[in-house]
């Protein structure tokens, strides 16, 4: 691994387990805070089933996905929590990982079974066989990280796709915009790995095999949701969804 990647993960690894931790000090911190008692009781009630709710997701997708990276699970489990502990279904994406692997993961969260564990590739700004880099611009063929809201299938040039509303500003926001989708690609199988050493690239989209693109899509259309996961220094230290003190869900 190059110098410069291995520092960029290594730096990333540790901004992991500071949010992951820095849920405990936040509410250590705010013990010490003078409230009312009334609201006090509140919070800590909301707050303890906000941390009870994340950990049971955390041990939800752990079980069901035992080989992925138990950080990147954990910063998923996070980042629904924030936006919609009531989710039943969530896809996570970890571009940490080449492209020759099975990246992507599919959970069905209210009948607490994993439906999808597949190959899916990365835009082709984004990196060869491994993906480095990420953006919110447009034409620059670039994935993007964060966490996504789903919208509606249709059919396109690419055929049948799905419709992705990045949440985070900044980070991928523009992704409607940017025609960013769920859709199937010849360019994604274990034959193009063996003929050129990864998967193809995309514009931008994570393309998964043709073979299951129909059905993967069905489980995640209208208002679903994706994590897609990338060891980088800033999103990691600034994304909302992954520092969120919401204390009502």
């Amino acid at each position: 691994m190059p110098m410069i990647r291995l520092n960029r993960w290594l730096l990333g690894a540790a901004l992991c387990s500071q949010i992951i931790l820095g849920g405990h000090n936040a509410m250590a911190a705010n013990s010490d805070k003078p409230v009312n008692k009334a609201t006090s009781d509140s919070a800590k009630f909301n707050s303890a089933t906000s941390t009870a709710q994340q950990t049971r997701l955390n041990n939800t997708l752990a079980k069901l996905a035992p080989k992925a990276n138990p950080q990147v699970l954990r910063l998923a489990a996070r980042a629904l929590g924030c936006a919609q502990p009531d989710a039943e279904r969530l896809a996570v994406i970890d571009f940490s990982l080449p492209s020759t692997e099975q990246r992507l993961w599919v959970f069905d969260l209210k009948h607490q079974k994993l439906l999808f564990k597949e190959l899916v590739s990365h835009g082709r700004g984004s990196g060869n066989a491994e993906a480095e880099s990420f953006s919110n611009i447009p034409e620059s063929y670039q994935s993007s990280i964060g966490l996504f809201r789903t919208l509606n299938s249709y059919y396109g040039r690419n055929g049948y796709s799905l419709r992705l509303k990045g949440l985070e500003a900044g980070v991928n926001d523009l992704a409607y915009q940017r025609a960013i989708v769920i859709h199937g690609a010849d360019y994604v199988s274990e034959n193009f790995i063996e003929q050129t050493g990864r998967l193809g690239r995309s514009h931008g989209c994570p393309a998964v095999r043709q073979e299951v693109a129909i059905k993967l899509i069905d489980s995640l259309k209208e208002n679903q949701y994706l994590f897609t996961y990338y060891p980088d220094p800033e999103w990691l230290a600034t994304s909302e969804f992954l520092s969120c003190e919401r204390t009502d869900a």
